[in-house]
Parts: C-alpha cells; sequence; structure tokens
C-alpha cells in the first residue's frame, strides 16, 4: 500500500525540502505542532519504527545521522528541539511509513497531550 510518503518521494506531490541525500529526505509538514515542524523519512521504506531492527545498519545509522544533520540546518542546536518517531496506532503513528518528527521554535512540555 503506498502511503503520502511514497507519493512525495515519486514526486507525484510537491513538499517544501530542507534536505536531501541519496537515502534521506526532509521536508515541512504541512500541519505543523510547533513553529519548526519537520519530517525525515528514509528512502527505503521501513513500516515504522519496530520494523528498524531488521534494516541493515548503514541505512539505519545513516538515517539518524541525517535527523541531527537536519537540525544542525535549521539552526536548532542551541535552543534545543524535540525528535518523535511514533510508532503504531497506540503510539501516535498515522501514516505506515517510518518518519521522525522535528519539532523546535518553542519551550516543548512534557508529557505531549
Amino acid at each position: 500500500m503506498n502511503t503520502i510518503f511514497d507519493s512525495i518521494l515519486k514526486g507525484e506531490i510537491p513538499c517544501n525540502k530542507v534536505y536531501e541525500d541519496d537515502h534521506v529526505l526532509a521536508f515541512h509538514d504541512v500541519n505543523p505542532q510547533a513553529p519548526v515542524h519537520v519530517l525525515v523519512i528514509p528512502k527505503q521504506r521501513f513500516q515504522g519504527f519496530a520494523n528498524l531492527k531488521d534494516g541493515d545498519t548503514q541505512v539505519v545509522g545513516h538515517y539518524f545521522q541525517a535527523i541531527s544533520k537536519v537540525a544542525d540546518i535549521l539552526g536548532l542546536e542551541s535552543n534545543g528541539n524535540r525528535v518523535v518517531l511514533n510508532n503504531g496506532s497506540d503510539g501516535g503513528q498515522t501514516v505506515a511509513y517510518i518518519h521522525a518528527h522535528i519539532l523546535a521554535g518553542r519551550p516543548l512540555r512534557w508529557p505531549p497531550s
């Protein structure tokens, strides 16, 4: 089953790109939950966080390094940010494709609602 992220990767749906390399795409969320809300997706599809344990360590490692790189590109390191990976329906995952949310630009409370 194709997801919105598959369509974005194919160029069928436009995105406001922040970063792209051969393995990762990062773009602004169209429904931001903070002043800065960027999604980071691997180009190799994983359904969710639970599936990363079966992934190639270089691919998974590159994905997490890219998340950090995107936060740096956005200038978020000095004031901080939150990286969220939702997994499964109880974890709030709404798209069956792993994606990291980078949230910043205001103080973030814990626990989230």
